[in-house]
């Protein structure tokens, strides 16, 4: 079994975000799990915030693609929700 974590950090001008994705694999290279996080992270502190969770496969894209085109505007609807 295998499982693989990449983490992606978008930069920002007050904090930045990071998206964390793990992926849990079987010996045929199946899927049995996977969760995508997302983490305002504090500049000053380091310390991460979690702002939003999925297990649907494929979300750490969809959440890189929204902070990435929306900026702050994403965030504050993660902040929000």
């Amino acid at each position: 079994m295998e499982m693989q974590v990449k983490t992606t950090t978008i930069p920002g001008l007050i904090f930045a975000v990071q998206v964390e994705e793990v992926n849990h694999l079987d010996p045929v290279g199946g899927l049995i799990c996977y969760l995508a996080s997302l983490y305002r992270i504090d500049p000053k502190t380091s310390a991460r915030t979690l702002l939003k969770r999925s297990r649907i496969p494929g979300a750490a894209a969809d959440m890189k693609r929204e902070f990435q085109r929306d900026g702050i505007q994403a965030f504050r609807r993660y902040q929000t929700a």
